[in-house]
């Protein structure tokens, strides 16, 4: 990384700060990171295991498949899904409240028995279907945070922090150099300067 910077105290001191900066921010990061890193698991995890939760469900209620050609299409609908947000290791993520059904009115003596229970099922398959998108849904999210992260942690450790160190040994290396050259110049002043007030004192 080219760091800006000129030869004085001023750059050194503004350097060694953005240095310190992020030294101190590096741990914090990368504890982010590996939080992250397990909560993308997680809800992936989850997301799956509802899936096939899912999956079971439509196996144990298989024995209803011929009934269900009875059953009215359109009798219940989802006419809203509420989400909210919760922070995962500082970051928002949605999670699910309340699924809103409608239901149209259906008279129970007419319409067969298991109508009833065909709704509660369709309401329960809805929920594990729904539910395990917003988990699918938050991995994504964390995981795309995750990978900022990781980039801001490498850029830290590989390419500023290092940029920062080369840049302050310059500068140090410089300001040493001047000083030396500038003892060094002094003292060959003042080596002439006794040399020539001796001459003179010779030539009295």
């Amino acid at each position: 990384m080219a760091v800006k910077f000129q030869y004085n105290k001023t750059s050194l001191n503004n350097l060694n700060k953005q240095l310190k900066m992020r030294k101190n921010a590096l741990p914090t990061l990368k504890n982010k990171e590996s939080a992250l890193r397990v909560s993308v698991i997680a809800a992936k995890a989850k997301s799956e295991k509802l899936l096939s939760e899912l999956e079971a469900a439509l196996a144990k209620y298989d024995y209803l498949a011929a009934l269900w050609n009875e059953f009215e299409p359109g009798l219940i609908a989802i006419t809203d899904v509420d989400l909210f947000t919760e922070k995962v290791a500082g970051v928002k993520t949605p999670g699910l409240g309340e699924i809103h059904y409608e239901i149209r009115p259906f008279n129970a003596f007419v319409k067969p028995a298991w109508y009833a229970d065909g709704v509660a099922i369709l309401k329960e398959l809805s929920r594990l279907g729904i539910e395990s998108e917003v988990y699918m849904e938050k991995s994504r999210i964390l995981d795309y945070q995750r990978k900022k992260t990781t980039q801001k942690v490498n850029l830290y450790e590989k390419v500023q922090i290092p940029g920062y160190q080369e840049a302050i040994r310059k500068i140090k290396r410089y300001m040493e150099d001047e000083e030396n050259l500038s003892k060094a110049s002094s003292k060959i002043v003042k080596t002439r300067h006794a040399e020539e007030e001796e001459m003179e004192e010779q030539s009295v």
